[in-house]
């Protein structure tokens, strides 16, 4: 399950743009990966981020994982519905499982990530190795 409307990190986070602004989660190849999240250290509002840049951690049953900005901007919003349900990441990895809204310092940054194509590929490319 792969989106077409949403762009791709190779570290498996998503971005949807929405105007000046990004919704960002994992990808369900991630939350899979993960298996059942237990908690979701979320990202401060208003927090700067550069992108690459570390904006938060997920914890699983497997492991703690870093969750890195796709795109440089500020932290507009976070989903706190994670605090009591960090299971929405696995659920709904692309819908009520987002993680949190940047507000974009340059939106041209997101053409440097992969489409829903470039995505799948990687994946496969992942798979072989």
């Amino acid at each position: 399950m792969i989106p077409e409307d949403l762009r791709y990190t190779r570290e498996h986070e998503w971005i949807r743009v929405e105007g000046g602004a990004g919704v960002v989660g994992i990808t369900d190849h991630a939350q899979d990966a993960l298996g059942d999240v237990t908690f979701v250290e979320l990202p401060v509002e208003g927090a700067e981020l550069t992108k690459g840049e570390e904006a938060c951690a997920i914890e699983s049953a497997k492991a703690a994982v870093s969750i890195y900005a796709p795109a440089g901007g500020k932290v507009v919003a976070a989903n706190e519905a994670l605090e009591d349900d960090p299971g929405l990441v696995n659920t709904s990895p692309f819908g009520e499982g987002w993680i949190y809204k940047l507000e974009l310092a340059d939106p041209s940054e997101i053409a440097s990530l992969m489409d829903a194509a470039g995505y799948a590929a990687f994946l496969a490319a992942e798979e072989e190795q």
